[in-house]
Order: structure tokens, then sequence, then C-alpha cells
């Protein structure tokens, strides 16, 4: 039995899913239940169980996440400040959290509410 995330199994190839985007750090794909007309997951390599259990050492890996965000929203065309976007990270169950693998939503396509949730 195997104790990989979906997110692992994603990047290991274990589960075809399309990427969006790749790096030696990062792997990115549309998140299978889209809360917005783009919805994509952007998720380290390492694995890092959430954000606040990042350290020191993922000082590289945390930037990639953000520099992959804005060349994602690049190529789709919503870097705009007219369009744009929203990065979430949730850290915890009442966060929001269902996979322990941290991950960034880049979610774009409609009027995005404030607050959100």
């Amino acid at each position: 039995m195997s104790d990989k995330t979906i997110f692992q199994k994603i990047i290991d190839r274990e589960i075809p899913a399309p990427l969006v985007y790749e790096d030696e750090l990062v792997a990115a794909f549309n998140d299978i239940q889209p809360q917005a007309p783009t919805h994509i997951l952007i998720v380290p390599k390492k694995l890092i169980p959430r954000v606040g259990e990042a350290g020191a050492e993922d000082q590289a890996t945390l930037g990639a996440l953000l520099l992959a965000a804005g060349k994602i929203a690049d190529k789709l065309g919503i870097k705009s400040r007219d369009k744009g976007f929203r990065l979430v990270i949730n850290h915890g169950r009442d966060a929001g959290e269902s996979v322990p693998h941290l991950h960034v939503h880049l979610l774009a396509g409609r009027q995005l509410e404030w607050p959100p949730g």
C-alpha cells in the first residue's frame, strides 16, 4: 500500500494528468474540482505537507511556486492588471486543505469575491 499523496502520484506519472507547467522544482495541472473557469494547482515536487511546515531549506521551492504562477498566468493571458488571478494556499482542515501536500491554487476567469469563503 502506498502512502503517496495523489499529487506525488501525478508528479511520478503514476496517475495521468496533463501538466500545464513543469520545471525541476514544481509541476502544475488543472484541478479536478475547479472553483473558477481557470483553476490550476501548482505543486512542489518535494513533499512539503503544508506551508506552515516548510523550513529554511525550502526557500527556493517556495519561491519557485510563486514564480511558476506568474509564468502560467502569462502563458494563459491572465497576467494583465485588468484580467488578473488569485493565488490561494490552504493550511489545515479548517482552511480547506484536503491533500496534505503543499499546493498553490491559481484561480481566474471570473470576478472573484472578497472576502473569500
